[in-house]
């Protein structure tokens, strides 16, 4: 069979099981397999797929039929224009991510300047590694600390952040949010994306994320709003006077977090809209007491 057989098959396939965008899938996959960026596909259409390549090609729709992220699939993303390794144990970086990754370096370096000090930042619930490594990348000067609950996403944040040569600019931390941060530190930055969708609606959710993605890193408590509670109540005593507070919203309880950083006492600078005009991105600095 030709490439565009298998294509246009695969893809009648994959819609006939509900899945998304499936010409493009198909496409994405075909590509993976076959090690050729997905727009040299045009220009090979007419190429016959060896028997191997079917095989390998055939396991993986049938993985995606089954409503399998691509990414998990393939075994990467892009974020930030960086190559990700991500796989069931870590939540699949997301286009609006990378506006809170954008800000946040961009704060950086407009803090570090020409001085000498270096900035610290702290990514609390890291994840894949995504917002240190960006951070890493693009503020080179700062010093950035990565927090995670789970040691297995550690293990792959860890890697993440080898295969991007950055490994020794970041340190990770293992536990739960502010316990496991090093006694004694004072971040100018503390960012994050925590989990924020309420208990009950997760299970209403894509089967992509309901079924694949690891819960912990989505359940926000019944009203989504545990982790900002806890961020708001401690960030306090790990931030610079300067410093602040930048974390990702969901955009049905944007409101109420803001107003649970006014309850503490913080000064809610802005909350930034995401692509969509949705609000994202709250960033907050602890006012004087």
């Amino acid at each position: 069979m030709s490439i565009l057989d298998v294509i246009e098959r695969s893809a009648d396939f994959l819609a006939r099981r509900g899945v998304a965008s499936p010409r493009l899938q198909v496409e994405l996959l075909m590509a993976h397999v076959l090690k050729m960026p997905r727009m040299k596909l045009y220009l090979n259409f007419e190429r016959v797929l060896t028997a191997g390549e079917l095989d390998v090609l055939r396991i993986l729709v049938q993985r995606r039929s089954q409503r399998e992220p691509l990414q998990y699939i393939v075994g990467s993303t892009s974020f930030c224009g960086i190559e990700l390794a991500v796989d069931r144990r870590v939540l699949i970086p997301r286009p609006e991510t990378e506006l809170l990754a954008e800000r946040a370096w961009t704060f950086l370096k407009n803090l570090q300047g020409d001085a000498t000090d270096a900035f610290t930042a702290l990514d609390l619930g890291t994840g894949s590694g995504c917002l240190a490594i960006a951070l890493a990348l693009h503020a080179p000067g700062a010093q950035i600390h990565a927090v995670e609950i789970s040691g297995d996403a550690l293990v792959l944040a860890r890697e993440n952040a080898g295969r991007r040569g950055v490994l020794g600019h970041i340190q990770f931390h293992e536990g739960d949010l502010f316990s496991a941060v090093p006694a004694g530190l004072r971040c100018d930055l503390i960012v994050s994306n925590p989990p924020y969708i309420p208990s009950a609606r997760i299970d209403t959710l894509e089967a992509e994320v309901r079924q694949f993605e690891p819960r912990t890193a989505l359940d926000g408590g019944p009203d989504g709003l545990d982790f900002y509670r806890r961020i708001s109540a401690q960030a306090r005593a790990f931030l610079q006077p300067a410093g602040r507070v930048m974390l990702e919203l969901d955009q049905d309880g944007a409101e109420a977090t803001r107003e649970v950083f006014l309850k503490d006492d913080w000064a809610v600078e802005a909350v930034e809209q995401d692509y969509n005009r949705q609000p994202r991105i709250l960033i907050a600095h602890p006012q004087s007491r």
